[in-house]
């Protein structure tokens, strides 16, 4: 949870979230022991999580109660009304058998899968490691609309399509978000992403921490084969018994660290871990809420929550293709959030904000620069709001392009990764960030990571900091000094 979970005054009066836009993976433990309400941490459960209108007037919510979707349901497909209290009741069953598995070091998988033996476990293997969203969702339900709805969890901030296998994991790691007593949910940070940090730090410095910010790290120092500190660009040398890096392993490893303090074969396998931004944030400042057709009225149920625009598994895919070869997706899929609405502390009186994350967006485009395609990328997402709220254009009073290059040279996520590397199964639980070296511990000793890069991966979740944690004071507590 670092540079990407802040809130900027971008405009004046408008406090945006200009990366990271939503609450609801950071774990409660964490929450609870840092005591981060007392220190100004207010959360906003949105509702209904999901609003998806389509050009001819119809829309899909999904609702915090499983029934009430349903009954919605029920204009798409009886038989996809009557499956999907049954499909939340299969995820709050995985998150039941994962959720223990964030906050600490991760099993082997052959360990994992002996938490659910037998068929059940083969099942759990089938469906969240081998298949893709697709595999999955035409399991349960026929409905392209409510199919296209909930791939979005499958496939946000991620560059992998609904048809590629493995993105069913992704789905799965977009379950776990627990607000206000409810699970597999999201919401809004009070005051924006910022509060989230704001309240670590003054949770932190209450325990006696010191905290520089703005201070950048030119080089990890290294003593007789151990980490001992870093020097900052001002070429102060920092010195610690143990050195804790957030940034992703290629940062660490191959930036940070002298290439003679670790394995040959290490720094390999550091060198093909995937980093694949697939997103474009659009950040606007508002004079007023356009309106949705398919939910009269400012504001109405799509400004409430995630408005969506995926209308079907194939709409998701010919947006991918398109990014597979180096293009912006002509027809976006796009996740739109209006906190001001919920939240009128982010915007002057009457004004409104307005974020977009929007996808697939390539990090290198063929033929051209971001800088060069941000006013047609710009076009393209308010052209793709027009076909579900006419008016969008004449309420943006101000708006912003956050590209992945933009993301990579601001924050330092290599290609724009927001997870610090693609949360794919082969780059999740024991694999991350490489095989063998998945328990926050490195092969150089003194040196952590404690970041998106290692278990379980990126999303505002709060454990890998967590676990590392752990890992560094059994570590300082051990008899030994080498460890």
């Amino acid at each position: 949870m670092g540079g990407a979970c802040v809130t900027e005054p971008t405009w004046p009066g408008f406090h945006i979230n200009t990366y990271a836009y939503a609450a609801g993976l950071l774990r409660p433990k964490i929450v609870a022991e840092l005591e981060l309400h007392r220190f100004g941490l207010r959360t906003i459960l949105f509702d209904p999580q999901m609003f998806q209108p389509f050009p001819d007037g119809r829309s899909i919510r999904i609702w915090t109660d499983a029934e009430r979707t349903a009954k919605g349901l029920e204009a798409f497909s009886h038989r996809d009304a009557v499956a999907y209290p049954k499909y939340q009741a299969f995820w709050e069953r995985i998150v039941d058998l994962l959720d223990p598995v964030l906050m600490g070091p991760p099993p082997p998988l052959d360990q994992l899968l002996k938490l659910v033996p037998g068929e059940e476990g083969e099942r759990l293997l089938r469906d969240l490691i081998l298949r893709s969203a697709r595999d999955l969702l035409d399991d349960w339900f026929e409905s392209d609309e409510l199919k296209g709805t909930l791939a979005i969890n499958a496939v946000i901030g991620t560059f992998l399509g609904p048809s590629t296998p493995g993105s069913a994991y992704v789905l799965a790691h977009h379950s776990f978000g627990v607000l206000d007593g409810h699970r597999e949910v999201w919401g809004f940070a009070a005051g924006g992403m910022g509060s989230i940090t704001r309240a670590l730090h003054a949770s932190a410095q209450h325990s006696g921490a010191t905290i520089a910010t703005g201070v950048g790290v030119r080089r990890l120092l290294v003593q007789n084969g151990r980490a001992v500190g870093v020097e900052t660009e001002r070429g102060e040398a920092l010195h610690a018994r143990a050195v804790a890096s957030s940034l992703d392993a290629r940062q660490t490893f191959l930036s940070l660290a002298p290439s003679d303090s670790l394995p040959k074969e290490f720094r390999r396998r550091v060198e093909k871990i995937r980093y694949r931004g697939a997103q474009v944030k659009f950040n606007a400042a508002l004079d007023r809420l356009p309106e949705f057709p398919a939910a009269p009225g400012t504001p109405s149920d799509a400004h409430q929550g995630a408005l969506e625009i995926s209308p079907s598994l194939e709409y998701l895919d010919r947006a991918f293709d398109e990014a597979k070869y180096g293009r912006f997706s002509d027809h976006p899929f796009m996740e739109t959030l209006f906190q001001s609405v919920r939240d009128p502390s982010v915007a002057p009186a009457g004004k409104h904000t307005m974020t977009c994350f929007v996808q697939y967006a390539p990090y290198e485009l063929r033929g051209t620069t971001w800088e060069e395609a941000k006013p047609a990328v710009a076009e393209t997402i308010l052209r793709t709001l027009e076909e579900r709220a006419p008016d969008v254009r004449k309420a943006v009073h101000q708006f912003q392009v956050v590209s992945p290059v933009d993301v990579e040279r601001e924050l330092g996520l290599t290609g724009g990764s927001i997870f610090q590397g693609d949360i794919t199964p082969d780059q999740i639980l024991g694999f991350r960030p490489v095989p063998g070296w998945s328990g926050y511990r490195t092969p150089l000793p003194g040196l952590y990571l404690c970041g998106s890069a290692a278990h379980p991966g990126g999303g505002v979740l709060g454990a890998p900091g967590h676990n590392a944690a752990h890992v560094i004071l059994a570590d300082l507590q051990a008899p030994r000094a080498d460890v």
